[in-house]
């Protein structure tokens, strides 16, 4: 029997374990895989194979029982995700429902979850902009959070490497707040948007920019794609429904079945992770405690070092369940930081606009992106009355107006048949970056648990002034810039949303010089358990104005090739 114990133990021993399969677990895997380790890749929801598993992606309009809309007794049920703008009747299905994983508000927070291989990544925005030193050196600079314990130069080479494999379309725009990458083609601005680009050198100089936004999608060099199944962006903008062509970049079209290709990597979906494993004699991490989705049975693996990429809170809510005689308070948590300094973007503000001119041109088809204006407040000085910036989307669009005259057969076929466009609709969105602080926090709830007998999340979490004078300051200036490109009946809105429907929640395993103020080093393990490393959202020690995703994958690149530098050692 002892013999039968010692080989179902060696079955379940790996050289690495990566917890999620998102974008940064799915990178983890990834590279683990191609320098020959194996990896053992643990994802809490269900399985979700590339194109197998999308069930809407080819459905036309008229197929869905409710046209694309969610109905109201769903809305009902769901009320947190249902404000997701992507929780729609097509992609419903890789989303978490409020009762599938409930958690609790001390202050209102909507906190959007995908549960299944690939996580968020077959959700996500696509959006992805490198970030500069201005960004990490921000929090030294100007006096919140801890100092970075790394800087440009020591992830420049892997924005360039995970930029070429998963596929970046852009153009090279020589801006200092916002570096340029490795680039497929870019997509066009359309005539509206380079008319106010130029607008913008003509009274500002070079001081504020309009570019097009670097996003995730294959815009050229077909045969490099199709090393991984991979081809075109169609411009089909269904992406929240799984691309079968892998146009996009996610987790299940590129990395993770890249990494299954190798033979080293054994995925393991319905594995709700517990806890990780330390042992207080070996003085390190040694396996992870995971508890069956479906049948609720638990189970042990174990590994020489482990990647958490759970996702922000998930990593954070790990951690705090991992506790040990060495560890009471969460594993690695010697600083009580854990959980602490947790921040996020703010989205509530917009601006929108209507602009009489370039009536002899319109639209026609899509693209997979927008326009983008990077940072330029607070960059190189403080001018402002509250700290760093934002940066914003921009978008001009032309509609059809509708012709409503006549009637009976006449207007059907007015309404059919419309020969009106109507005027360019110009809008944009802001994206500032919030300031991580103590009281922004996460931890576990002493007494209610979920129904694999977890501690739920307890999430508080808030705007604060700095915020609100972030919010002023974008609609001034957005409205002033407007007026100067000659738009009209310009109108700025605040949605008030809650936090976390940005989907961008950051923090809580921050990084930094000191263990005493931090929990990860410059290389993403644990100080105090240097064989633990965590390269998704929670590492994060600032949020910058940019789309943090292409950051994480990085991360986790780097961390993966240090890791086994580190082995061999």
């Amino acid at each position: 029997m002892a013999n039968l114990n010692i080989r179902n133990k060696q079955e379940r021993t790996y050289e690495a374990i990566v917890i999620g399969s998102g974008i940064s677990g799915g990178w983890a895997a990834k590279e683990l895989c191609d320098l020959g380790v194996k990896t053992l890749m643990l994802e809490r929801g269900r399985n979700v194979e590339h194109v197998k598993d999308y069930p809407t992606t080819n459905m036309l309009p008229y197929e869905f029982e409710h046209r694309g809309q969610i109905p109201e007794d769903i809305k009902k049920d769901n009320p947190v995700v249902s404000r997701c703008y992507a929780f729609r009747e097509d992609a419903m299905h890789f989303f978490v429902k409020d009762q599938e994983h409930p958690y609790v508000q001390e202050k209102p927070f909507d906190w959007i979850r995908g549960y299944q291989v690939g996580g968020k990544s077959l959700l996500w925005a696509r959006q992805v902009q490198r970030w500069s030193d201005l960004d990490f050196e921000g929090p030294a600079r100007d006096g919140f959070a801890v100092d970075w314990p790394i800087r440009y130069k020591d992830l420049e080479k892997w924005y360039s490497h995970v930029e070429k494999f998963a596929g970046v379309s852009g153009f090279k725009d020589g801006i200092d707040v916002l570096p340029d990458g490795e680039f497929l083609p870019g997509y066009d601005l359309n005539i509206v948007e380079k008319h106010f680009a130029d607008q913008l050198k003509k009274h500002y100089g070079g001081d504020r920019h309009l570019i097009s936004a670097r996003c995730a999608h294959i815009h050229g060099n077909v045969d490099f794609y199709a090393q991984q199944g991979r081809t075109m962006c169609q411009n089909r903008n269904l992406c929240q429904r799984g691309c079968p062509f892998g146009g996009y970049f996610s987790s299940n079209s590129s990395t993770i079945p890249w990494a299954l290709k190798t033979g080293n990597l054994t995925l393991r979906p319905d594995a709700v992770v517990e806890s990780i494993i330390y042992d207080d004699e070996k003085g390190k991490a040694t396996g992870v405690r995971v508890i069956d989705r479906l049948t609720k049975e638990v189970e042990e693996f174990y590994a020489d070092v482990i990647f958490l990429n759970a996702a922000a809170l998930n990593s954070n809510l790990v951690l705090m369940n991992s506790t040990s005689n060495r560890f009471p308070n969460g594993l690695g948590n010697d600083s009580g930081l854990l959980g602490k300094y947790v921040a996020f973007h703010n989205y509530r503000a917009q601006v929108s606009g209507i602009h009489e001119g370039h009536s002899e041109y319109t639209t026609s088809g899509g693209r997979p992106t927008s326009g983008y204006f990077p940072r330029f407040r607070n960059v190189h000085k403080q001018e402002t009355d509250f700290l760093r910036g934002y940066a914003a989307g921009f978008s001009a669009s032309r509609g059809v107006r509708p012709n409503t005259e006549g009637l009976g057969m006449d207007l059907k076929n007015n309404l059919l048949n419309p020969d009106q466009d109507g005027p360019w609709y110009v809008g944009s969105h802001m994206m500032g970056e919030t300031i991580p602080k103590e009281s922004n926090y996460v931890k576990l709830d002493p007494t209610q648990k979920d129904e694999w007998g977890m501690p739920l999340l307890s999430i508080n979490i808030d705007y604060d002034d700095n915020d609100e004078k972030m919010i002023k300051d974008y609609q001034e200036q957005m409205s002033d810039m407007f007026e100067k490109a000659g738009f009209t009946n310009i109108r700025v809105n605040d949605d008030h949303r809650r936090p976390g429907l940005d989907i961008h929640e950051m923090g809580g395993v921050r990084m930094g010089k000191d263990p005493k103020t931090s929990l990860l080093n410059a290389n993403h393990q644990l100080h105090a358990v240097p064989n633990v490393y965590v390269t998704d959202g929670a590492s994060m020690t600032s949020t910058s104005t940019q789309n943090p995703s292409l950051t994480y994958m990085a991360f986790a690149a780097r961390a993966a090739h240090h890791a086994v530098a580190e082995s061999k050692k």
